[in-house]
């Protein structure tokens, strides 16, 4: 327990324990060669530097990007506090917070460089992600509408463990259904330049 401790009062070590529970999560739901952890997606030319997702999951020649976040401080602040100035301070430092790891997610947003136009925000913590959707973090009152509402606008998807999956499911039959759309279009272009033939 007191080695758990460490690792989540640390965040570099934090952040590899959720890359950690998202690499689990994939290798039960795909082959090896569905998808690779530490993806290079390119070079972004404006900041001239290389784009690594923490995740890439490949549908064909696309890919989705998903990125694992972990913010704790200020979250394990929130909830401890009971100084009503303190508690409006931490509920802005974790919208804050929130809302840099949604903008950090959205710039692997690249379809110019073969990604689908949304990426996955992977929040390992049940419990923030939990506390995101019913409006409230920690029981306090951040206004989570208006970061999924953010998110939405990145074009993000914030996801926890538990609903990553149903998200994936969701995700894949649609471009399924594309790809089968896109076929079923170049099968009557075939009929018809045949029939034009004949």
């Amino acid at each position: 327990i007191k080695g758990l401790e460490d690792i989540l009062k640390n965040p570099k070590q934090r952040g590899i324990l959720g890359e950690y529970f998202l690499e689990s999560l994939l290798k039960n739901l795909f082959s090896p060669d569905q998808y690779q952890m530490q993806y290079k997606i390119g070079r972004d030319e404006k900041n001239d530097q290389e784009l690594i997702v923490d995740a890439a999951i490949f549908v064909g020649k696309t890919t989705i990007p998903v990125d694992s976040k972990f913010s704790l401080e200020n979250y394990n602040k929130l909830i401890e506090a009971t100084d009503p100035i303190l508690i409006s301070e931490f509920e802005k430092k974790l919208k804050t917070d929130l809302q840099t790891r949604i903008d950090e997610t959205s710039k692997y947003i690249r379809p110019d460089l073969g990604t689908t136009d949304f990426a996955f925000m992977f929040i390992s913590a049940e419990g923030i992600y939990h506390d995101l959707l019913i409006n409230k973090v920690g029981a306090l009152n951040v206004n989570s509408v208006n970061l999924i509402e953010y998110a939405f606008k990145k074009h993000v998807m914030i996801v926890s463990p538990t609903s990553f999956f149903a998200y994936l499911q969701t995700v894949l039959q649609g471009l399924r259904a594309m790809k089968m759309e896109e076929g079923v279009s170049k099968v009557i272009k075939n009929v018809e330049q045949h029939i034009r033939i004949y």
